[in-house]
């Protein structure tokens, strides 16, 4: 069952298939790469697409540092093609970039595949699969580290190959220098590599070891050679000391600033997130084990196991490369699994950890194309027949203000705006190291005169802001008014009515996507100042003319917006229908009281149908009982 003839010998047998393997590996990349770059090419986003991309192009362009570990080999290389490439925005150049990192990504993996097993119906299968699932495809054309991660695994995966095919000690001591540099330089990109990377080099030591060619000295060059392949971080120390930058990450040019950066503390060492409680390690695996049946499909991973299953003949040529292979898989995936502290029960969480499965989705699409040429080579055996050889970025600057480097690097570029002291803190001191903090209040007072807004929250551990200022709402941010400052609901009505000018429809992106929760704060967005003042109809201590007046001003907004679009968040029934409520106790504002019994049973009814996880359900249901009661009870006396 073996994919490859003999050849007289291990050695002879690499010689005779190494010639036209080469080319005909070569020419089959080559084309690879050009049908999926000109795929990828089509369907590029124009401008900036969503997640990290916005903060990852900014740092590009500014040559600033990116958040945690720094990307600098991304950042670099992101850079270069911003200044190269003659055509589009600058958002389209570095989305044009990962499209041909992710093209070079299915060339290598055409490669790899049709050395090992010479088939290039298996070859294309690797490639074409990988390439065009959902999830490659998708953060291939966008301005992240993703395409860029899927080259290297690709190309150290073929790099690998090419070490096992070697036949003299020179060549291999070459292909293990330009491995072990290799190894060094993807670990300026993502870290998660590091799994493979530290499977592939004791095999590749073991290899050189059972040839008689490992020697400590040549052990000190190749980690010489993994050392020059880390040398692009130098690049974030330097960046960090210029600080020319309006965009940057951290202060790096401290040894432990580059360290917490380097090692990403800020956002948990070897964890996806800090301080949060994920999913259990089985649901983890589970899930990916689903989602790589939906990406490659059931067959594609049948495959794989087969050629697992070929490796108990034993004249499979370079069985041990499918071994590493499928135990670089098994180490990442259970490795992952345990560290991705991320509650995938969350659409949004699920769509962070999944883009993580990439890199083991392209080992399996490998093992698979070897699956395909094994299957085709024993059906040939077996039937004598040739007939089976067809194929976001987030940022809030008041929680940056928190880290000691934001201010001494970011300051500058904020002219105007007054920092009283070095560091924000909710208690105001001077530390030990002689570095003044701050809190939110003084901060505020300082600019008093100046229109200040919050976006995504306000801190909840410095409340001090409470003493002299309130948070109006602003579309999707707040505004902070000083207390002494009387609220007009007629005025700010008419202030913010303008500043709705979202035209997505709701619910048009997947629920994984950022996309998706941007569209989410757009449109609930729509319904804050109704929100805002019903609550302070609510809440504040009141003449009953004026609560009254509160009541009608959001009863109005509600039902305009809640008759504007089919389609609205879930809450909007809920809220709608409390304000019909209230209107209906008021029994003044000229509305029809048959109406508005018959508006909050409607959207009380549609809430409970969509909103299956409100802990108020039951109560609600009792209301629906109560409120149709009433609703038959006035219709009966109308016609009595």
């Amino acid at each position: 069952m073996g994919l490859h003839g003999d050849g007289g010998g291990p050695a002879g047998g690499r010689a005779a298939r190494a010639g036209p393997r080469r080319s005909g590996g070569l020419r089959g990349g080559v084309a690879v790469f050009a049908a999926v770059a000109a795929v990828f090419t089509l369907t590029l986003p124009p401008s900036v697409p969503g997640g990290d991309s916005g903060e990852l192009i900014t740092a590009a362009h500014e040559l600033g540092v990116a958040h945690p570990p720094g990307y600098p080999l991304f950042t670099l290389v992101a850079k270069l093609a911003i200044i190269l490439f003659p055509f589009g925005s600058v958002a389209y150049r570095v989305n044009l970039l990962c499209g041909f990192f992710g093209a070079v990504a299915a060339a290598l993996l055409f490669f790899t595949v049709f050395r090992l097993s010479g088939s290039y119906a298996g070859g294309i299968l690797a490639a074409g699969v990988f390439s065009f699932s959902r999830l490659t495809w998708q953060w291939s054309i966008a301005a992240e580290v993703f395409s860029l991660n899927n080259l290297f695994v690709g190309l150290l995966m073929a790099l690998t190959v090419h070490f096992e095919e070697a036949t003299t000690a020179q060549e291999r001591s070459k292909i293990a220098k330009i491995g072990a540099f290799c190894c060094g330089l993807s670990l300026c990109n993502q870290h998660t590599i590091v799994l493979y990377v530290l499977c592939i080099i004791p095999w590749i030591l073991f290899r050189l070891l059972k040839e008689k060619e490992l020697s400590l000295g040549s052990v000190w060059k190749l980690s010489l050679y993994v050392s020059a392949g880390l040398l692009p971080y130098i690049y974030l120390p330097i960046s960090s000391y210029l600080h020319q930058a309006r965009w940057t990450w951290g202060d790096q040019t401290t040894l432990l600033g580059f360290l917490t950066h380097f090692l990403r503390e800020e956002y948990g060492t070897f964890s996806l997130a800090k301080s949060e409680i994920g999913s259990s390690m089985s649901e983890i695996l589970l899930s990916q084990v689903t989602n790589m049946r939906t990406q490659l499909s059931l067959n594609i991973q049948a495959l794989a196991v087969w050629a697992n299953i070929c490796l108990v003949r034993k004249d499979r040529q370079n069985s041990s490369l499918v071994w590493l292979f499928t135990g670089m898989f098994c180490i990442y995936s259970l490795f992952f699994a345990w560290r991705a502290n991320l509650d995938i029960s969350k659409p949004l969480f699920m769509g962070v950890v999944e883009r993580f499965w990439m890199q083991s989705n392209a080992v399996v699409a490998v093992l698979a194309g070897i699956g395909l040429a094994a299957l085709v080579s024993e059906s040939n055996r077996v039937l004598n027949t040739n007939g089976l050889q067809c194929l976001e970025w987030l940022s809030a600057t008041l929680f940056m203000m928190t880290y000691e480097w934001y201010l001494p690097k970011m300051a500058k570029h904020l002219p105007g705006v007054k920092f009283p002291g070095n560091r924000w803190n909710p208690v105001e001191r001077i530390l030990p190291s002689g570095m003044v903090t701050f809190n939110l209040y003084h901060f505020l007072e300082v600019n008093k005169l100046k229109e200040t807004f919050v976006c995504i929250g306000i801190h909840e551990g410095d409340p001090t802001w409470k003493k002299n200022y309130s948070l109006w709402p602003w579309g999707s941010c707040d505004k902070l008014v000083s207390s002494e400052i009387i609220f007009n609901p007629e005025e700010w009505i008419k202030l913010t009515r303008n500043i709705y000018n979202w035209t997505e429809d709701y619910g048009r992106f997947a629920p994984s996507s950022w996309e998706s929760v941007a569209n989410e704060e757009m449109w609930q967005a729509r319904m804050k100042t109704p929100f805002f003042i019903f609550n302070l109809a609510e809440t504040a201590s009141l003449p009953s003319d004026v609560k009254a007046q509160l009541y009608t001003h959001a009863y109005n907004l509600y039902k305009e917006i809640v008759y504007l679009r089919k389609e609205y968040p879930v809450n909007w029934h809920k809220n709608y229908a409390i304000a019909c409520e209230r209107m209906l106790r008021l029994r003044e504002g000229g509305a029809d009281p048959e109406v508005l019994l018959s508006e909050t049973i409607r959207h009380f009814r549609l809430y409970t149908q969509k909103a299956q996880n409100d802990p108020q359900l039951a109560d609600i249901s009792v209301a629906l009982k109560h409120l149709r009661k009433e609703l038959q009870s006035l219709r009966n006396m109308k016609n009595g």
